[in-house]
């Protein structure tokens, strides 16, 4: 099955689909490994891993993409990417659609706020006009050739305009041709409720450590109605808080030792990554075929 129907398929299912999001291939491994069914690359852990600043638009498509091939390239699960704003009006979003489907992506969104975007957690957001995202999600959808290519539509309308203009973008951007709809950063349960209830479409959320939307379990927003769940942060706090800590270890006591019950060891390392995989078809073609009678 194609990556795209497989994401779409886990999607449409009765069981909500927890997205935790990758910040390299290291990460995306992990997830893979540990048995999550899709992984999400978003903008901000990719612009703090990649350029170690922040959210706020610097990270360009050709990056992303570049990001997104290599990530595919590591896992065998889908990969669900982060559009930003479509990269411009909707002949950039028409390249942005092309440059992650080549690159292999299951799914992107774009979002309409102004450019230069930033992360939709972060103070002083602004927003298009819902007649502006309208086109860029048709041209999104019009331009995909694999029509199982997801195409979600954030709004960020709920931090500018409430919680009303929000539910009303997210039910126009579902009528444009949107296979997914999130409204981006609510504050209170009872406007994921509220959310939920009254856009009529598949809904994402996301769960923030630290963000303005409360944290629950997975199975509280299926219950609520969520479609799926996207951890964007928990792997790159997770993994600033370790590295933070042995450097703070090694420049205190000039040494590691200490923290090595923290720390995955070389040969753990190396099977993560997949070197017997590399080395057994290394050796294939190197020795088996030169064998005599091969």
């Amino acid at each position: 099955m194609k990556k795209t129907t497989t994401l779409k398929k886990l999607i449409l299912d009765k069981e909500i689909l927890i997205m935790p999001a990758a910040y390299d291939g290291v990460s995306a491994r992990i997830i893979e490994q540990v048995g999550f069914k899709a992984v999400t690359l978003g903008g901000y852990a990719v612009s703090a891993s990649l350029l170690g600043k922040p959210d706020v638009s610097l990270l360009t498509l050709t990056e992303m993409a570049t990001y997104t091939r290599n990530i595919t390239e590591a896992v065998d699960i889908p990969v669900f990417v982060d559009g930003d704003t479509g990269h411009g009006n909707v002949t950039n979003v028409m390249r942005t659609i092309r440059e992650f489907e080549k690159a292999g992506a299951a799914g992107l969104f774009i979002e309409d706020q102004i450019f230069p975007k930033r992360c939709g957690h972060m103070e002083g957001k602004q927003v298009i006009a819902a007649e502006e995202m309208i086109p860029k999600i048709k041209a999104a959808v019009d331009t995909r050739i694999d029509k199982d290519l997801i195409i979600m539509a954030r709004t960020d309308a709920f931090a500018t305009h409430g919680i009303d203009e929000a539910i009303e973008r997210g039910n126009k951007y579902r009528e444009a041709g949107a296979d997914l709809i999130f409204v981006e950063a609510p504050t209170l349960k009872e406007d994921m409720v509220k959310i939920a209830r009254e856009v009529a479409a598949p809904l994402i959320t996301i769960q923030g450590e630290g963000g303005k939307t409360p944290l629950m379990t997975a199975k509280e927003l299926e219950q609520i109605g969520y479609s799926v769940v996207v951890y964007p942060g928990s792997a790159l706090y997770a993994a600033t808080w370790a590295v933070r800590s042995i450097m703070k270890e090694l420049f205190t006591t000039g040494t590691t030792k200490g923290f090595m019950d923290r720390m995955i060891t070389f040969d753990e390392f190396n099977q993560l990554i997949g070197l017997d995989d590399v080395l057994k078809e290394e050796s294939y073609y190197y020795r088996e075929l030169l064998e005599p009678g091969s």
